[in-house]
């Protein structure tokens, strides 16, 4: 009898990984898009560190990841338990977030483009003590954005996997839900921890014997630099892309709308399935600058509003 009830125990289990199995592969093939742009954003902002304290930081980053997902995983499974509208409402918070960070961002780097760099020998070195002294406060600013970023983009990834999981049963939706929150953890991550010591990688191979490595580490010397870059770019683009998106999904009248026009899109002769497969992604991007122009206004307009009543 205990053999038998110890084999029935096997077998329930066997069924449950499984389905756990079974459902954490559609909902990662259905969280695949959000992967690229969390390693893009993410990516984009570990830069600009020195090179003895980049994985650090990641590592704080990815620490902090992981704290996400421990609040975020039971927390969308009791507020979709109790309501379910709930996860929807939290999650476009987050989607107008993420437009507007895009949109600061960007309003930020038009306004100081043409600000007067800093010239002659005794402010070179002002400056540099400067940067030592506020080193440590620079690092702390940036990885608690970057946490905070994350917690959005986690925030997306859960709801997208449960979901998927949405009729299954709650142990199942729990395994599941943490399955994909260690995976896609580790997984963006571990490159952008990657990215971010090419040139590490670069300099330790242009010291070998081997021309073929030396070779390969000047070739990612000089593609490093411009990786760098385009995820910067990219990394801006994926926060309209992304908060649009939430916010063109939450809102009905937005979604049917986009997939009106991408219906419309694919009518036209010659390019019309490139059309219909790109102007989603278009209109999300639009919408997400449109929500972030308009969160920056209120925004300033509120921080005036307060500064004049509390003056």
């Amino acid at each position: 009898m205990a053999g038998a009830s110890l084999l029935t125990l096997l077998d329930d289990i066997s069924t449950i990984l499984d389905d756990v199995a079974l459902m954490s592969k559609m909902a990662a093939k259905k969280t695949a898009g959000v992967l690229g742009d969390d390693l893009a954003l993410n990516a984009q902002q570990l830069t600009g560190f020195k090179a003895e304290r980049e994985l650090p930081i990641v590592w704080s980053v990815a620490k902090g990841s992981f704290i996400n997902k421990v609040i975020l995983v039971p927390l969308a499974l009791l507020i979709s338990a109790f309501w379910e509208q709930g996860v929807l409402l939290l999650l476009m918070l987050g989607g107008l977030y993420l437009c507007y960070e895009g949109v600061e961002k960007l309003a930020h780097s038009f306004f100081h483009r043409k600000e007067k760099a800093v010239s002659g020998t005794a402010e070179a070195e002002k400056k540099i003590e400067l940067d030592i002294e506020n080193l440590a406060q620079f690092e702390k600013e940036k990885t608690r954005g970057a946490i905070r970023t994350d917690f959005i983009l986690s925030a997306e990834i859960i709801v997208i996997s449960l979901g998927t999981v949405a009729d299954a049963p709650l142990l199942d939706q729990l395994l599941v839900l943490s399955v994909i929150a260690i995976l896609m953890t580790v997984g963006v991550y571990g490159l952008v921890a990657g990215i971010v010591k090419l040139d590490d990688a670069g300099f330790y191979l242009m010291k070998k014997r081997s021309q073929l490595a030396r070779s390969i580490g000047r070739g990612l010397l000089i593609f490093a630099p411009y990786l760098m870059k385009t995820l910067s770019i990219v990394g801006t683009a994926a926060m309209f892309l992304v908060g649009g998106g939430i916010i063109a999904h939450g809102v009905p009248l937005f979604h049917h709308w986009i997939e009106n026009r991408a219906q419309q899109a694919g009518g036209i002769p010659g390019f019309g399935q490139l059309f219909e497969a790109l102007l989603p992604t278009v209109l999300n991007g639009l919408i997400g600058i449109v929500a972030g122009i308009a969160v920056l206004i209120i925004v300033t307009l509120g921080q005036k509003v307060w500064s004049s009543v509390r003056s």
